[in-house]
């Protein structure tokens, strides 16, 4: 009788939640195209996650209307082998297509993320081909993984977004980062979602919204999106009659700007310059140029024609913010009196003037060299030695605006050689060394000898000494035969250029050997 009841209990529960969804009018028939599920369903998912995941996906394809002049859905799972749970044609109603997901099974065993898409590349996503996507409507890959070792999958998804596949992910962990914002279509911000699996639902609209974005019918799309300029595409409905009036400009701020907030401010009101261009009637791309870094623009796109009045389609995107020079200041070649000092990225047509500033730290004389603006580097001369600089690199643009990096930069120290250098044997196995220095900054000599190694061990044949700069003398004893001696300059940074001699001595008998 318990269980009766708790059957009845949950049964009822269920039957309450199916009736609370409604499914949304606007989103009833209101697009075309193929979209390729890519289900996880590798080990590294638990059971508990993927019967969730699989859940998320039955709501979030349920108001779809589902045919071969509307929407299409295909389902690839992941695992050691992927399998095709279903192809585009093989449901053609919402009541096949949820009956069919609720009878997917897990496959466990590796993630072969990589070996999925090569069936999607070769079998599924390809247009006009038996089993593939239908030509000429847009192409979805929905990506649902848990993030964990996803694999090479870079390569083999920009291949499909080059080829017109858009690419959106869901990932219920929030490892890998870089590598699942690198696959997703731009903008990254609509196609890429982390979330726990236990609040998958709170991205459901969202997601559901960037797909309809994408296989809208009469849709209006801005790709190529650059500093200043960007490429408007469309679905054509005149059939090479007629012409497409389109009309763009920046939006007003505080204006209303996307379809959740309303029609925003007209193109022709508000502050900014706003273009109009026309296309014809067979066309569906257009090139949209002079426009300003950094932006947000509405465009509106009207088909005029005879045969009837048309639906105006409209839709924002934002420019790319410029990249201004100096962007990267480098320095390199340093010497005692110069420095070579470089800049990037060269951008003739925006910027009117370069300049260098430069002074010894940390008080100097202010010096400038004037660079033309086609160049990206400049040598700058008659350096103090051994001296810290700051260098200062700015840029006038034509737009007004000025940009500046500074670096610092050390010239090498100084590091004359040794003057000279004289050996003097006294004995028969000792020799005076002399030489000449005492130049400013010195800090010292390092002295070494050497015997010939055959002769001797290695620790024995060679020895070193390290003097004062005082000293312009020393006398080594008990020297091997025919010893090589050498004395170089020590300054703060490095050894300045050495001398050597080699000190030869007569009827000696030294470390066991004649001479």
């Amino acid at each position: 009788m318990a269980m009766g009841f708790l059957t009845l209990f949950f049964a009822s529960v269920l039957l309450c939640r199916t009736n609370s969804q409604t499914v949304p009018d606007t989103v009833l028939n209101c697009c075309e195209g193929d979209v390729l599920i890519l289900l996880d369903a590798s080990g590294s998912i638990a059971s508990y996650e993927f019967s969730h995941m699989v859940s998320f996906l039955a709501e979030l394809l349920q108001p779809f209307s589902l045919g071969p002049e509307e929407v299409r859905f295909s389902l690839l799972l992941v695992g050691t082998e992927p399998r095709v749970e279903f192809g585009f044609e093989t449901h053609r109603t919402q009541q096949a297509l949820q009956e069919a997901l609720r009878q997917v099974k897990q496959l466990r065993g590796d993630t072969n993320t990589v070996k999925a898409l090569e069936i999607a590349g070769e079998r599924l996503l390809p247009q006009g081909v038996p089993g593939g996507t239908r030509p000429n409507l847009p192409r979805v890959l929905l990506w649902l993984t848990d993030g964990v070792d996803p694999g090479q999958v870079s390569k083999p998804m920009k291949e499909l977004r080059n080829e017109g596949v858009d690419v959106l992910v869901v990932s219920t962990g929030h490892g890998n980062y870089q590598v699942l914002r690198e696959v997703v279509s731009a903008p990254v911000e609509e196609h890429l979602y982390f979330v726990d699996i236990d609040d998958i639902n709170i991205i459901l609209e969202d997601v559901r919204n960037a797909i309809i974005e994408i296989i809208r019918a009469e849709r209006l799309q801005v790709r190529d999106v650059s500093t200043r300029s960007a490429t408007l595409h469309w679905r054509p409905v005149l059939a090479g009659s007629g012409y497409y009036d389109i009309r763009f400009g920046p939006v007003p701020s505080g204006a209303e700007t996307g379809p959740a907030g309303g029609p925003g401010t007209s193109p022709g009101t508000g502050a900014g310059h706003h273009q109009r261009i026309s296309r014809p009637g067979d066309a569906k791309t257009a090139q949209l140029t002079g426009l300003r870094p950094d932006t947000k623009y509405k465009v509106t796109l009207r088909p005029e024609s005879n045969l009837g009045i048309l639906k105006t389609l409209t839709t924002y995107f934002t420019t790319q913010s410029e990249v201004l020079s100096p962007a990267t200041v480098t320095v390199s070649e340093s010497t005692s009196n110069s420095v070579r000092v470089s800049w990037g990225p060269v951008q003739p047509d925006s910027v009117q003037s370069v300049q260098v500033e430069y002074s010894a730290l940390p008080a100097g004389k202010l010096q400038i060299a004037k660079v033309n603006k086609q160049q990206n580097y400049t040598v700058l001369r008659n350096l103090e030695p051994d001296t810290q600089y700051l260098v200062t690199v700015s840029a006038k643009h034509a737009s007004g605006g000025e940009r500046a990096m500074s670096v610092k930069v050390c010239t090498q120290e100084v590091l004359p050689a040794l003057a000279d250098l004289q050996l003097t044997t006294v004995g028969s196995d000792s020799v005076q060394v002399q030489w000449k220095g005492a130049e400013e900054g010195l800090r010292g000599y390092w002295v070494t000898w050497e015997g010939d190694q055959s002769r001797v061990s290695q620790a024995a044949a060679r020895s070193t000494l390290y003097l004062p700069p005082s000293s312009l003398s020393t006398t080594l004893k008990n020297m091997p035969p025919s010893a090589r001696v050498c004395v170089s300059p020590v300054y703060r940074t490095a050894r300045g250029e050495g001398l050597c001699c080699t000190a030869h001595f007569k009827d000696a008998l030294t470390w066991g050997y004649k001479s």
